[in-house]
């Protein structure tokens, strides 16, 4: 599989101090940027073709997986054109192709990718058999234990996070926006994960392309969730370029919470979906231009 691999080097993760983030620049597109203590490594990009929705990966996280962009695929317009949602307005069958690239991709045929009704909540579904596109349950998380089923999260600017156990043979996937992150979906996933055999303290995880802290200016009722649930981790904040908002460091706050749970490894890919059009959707950088019809990218991982 080809491996356009954002490169965190071996000691790349967020460093837990008062004033901890990913200092990344306003036009830092998942290369170059800094973390406290670590570099990051020039990052490689794989050509993407319409034959080819070759992901983007962690070199960290030690099982088949891919983090996909909204290139590579065969959906029109505002979908164009690997938008992999089966809950939006695209047209099913070029999903379903789109999907079944993704498979393709992984090694693996289009009914072993799993998916989930998504719903912003913390509850975390064991797979043992692939179920029907678009029959998944009303979850955010999902865990196996079973090779060759693949396990797909659909974003467009909240966090994708993939985990494996490689020595138990488990993995997990994530949709992490911030209510789920808050309610803990995070620890659900690895709570699920433990109970399949896997130790929190093997589990690696990755968090994929999401709105990054430029790009996410949020209000008092996000900022008060947050503070609210933990008064330290108003350390994910910063000003917000208006009176009453902040900047949120959603990358930032899922690595944190990775770090305390107890994880062997976790770290962001370090790419702002609403910054990069060319290869993400976001539903902010749609709200912004007024609304309309918006496309998911998918992130999968498969034992």
């Amino acid at each position: 599989m080809p491996k356009a691999r954002y490169a965190l080097g071996p000691k790349a993760r967020y460093a837990l101090g008062p004033k901890a983030r990913y200092a990344l620049g306003p036009k830092a597109r998942c290369a170059l940027g800094r973390v406290q203590g670590s570099a990051l490594a020039l990052l490689a990009e794989v050509p993407m073709t319409e034959e080819n929705a070759a992901p983007l990966t962690a070199d960290w996280l030690d099982a088949r997986h891919g983090f996909f962009t909204r290139q590579g695929g065969v959906s029109e317009g505002p979908f164009a054109s690997l938008n992999c949602s089966l809950s939006g307005q695209d047209d099913r069958a070029l999903v379903m192709e789109n999907r079944a690239r993704v498979a393709a991709a992984l090694g693996a045929a289009l009914p072993a990718l799993v998916g989930l009704f998504q719903v912003h909540g913390a509850d975390a579904a064991a797979v043992t058999a692939p179920w029907a596109p678009g029959a998944g349950p009303h979850a955010d998380a999902m865990v196996t234990d079973r090779p060759g089923i693949v396990l797909g999260i659909v974003t467009a600017d909240c966090a994708p996070v993939l985990f494996a156990d490689r020595a138990a043979g488990v993995i997990g996937a994530a949709h992490a926006g911030w209510r789920g992150a808050v309610a803990g979906i995070l620890e659900a996933t690895l709570a699920a994960m433990t109970r399949l055999g896997a130790d929190p303290a093997r589990v690696v995880a990755a968090v994929g392309p999401c709105i990054a802290q430029d790009s996410y200016e949020v209000g008092a009722d996000l900022h008060g969730a947050v503070v609210g649930h933990a008064p330290a981790d108003a350390r994910f904040f910063a000003a917000g370029g208006r009176p009453g908002h902040w900047r949120f460091d959603l990358p930032g706050y899922c690595v944190a919470r990775l770090h305390a749970a107890g994880v062997a490894r976790a770290a962001w890919l370090g790419c702002d979906t609403v910054a990069d059009p060319a290869r993400f959707f976001s539903h902010r950088r749609r709200t912004l231009a007024g609304g309309g019809p918006i496309g998911h990218q998918i992130s999968a991982i498969v034992l």
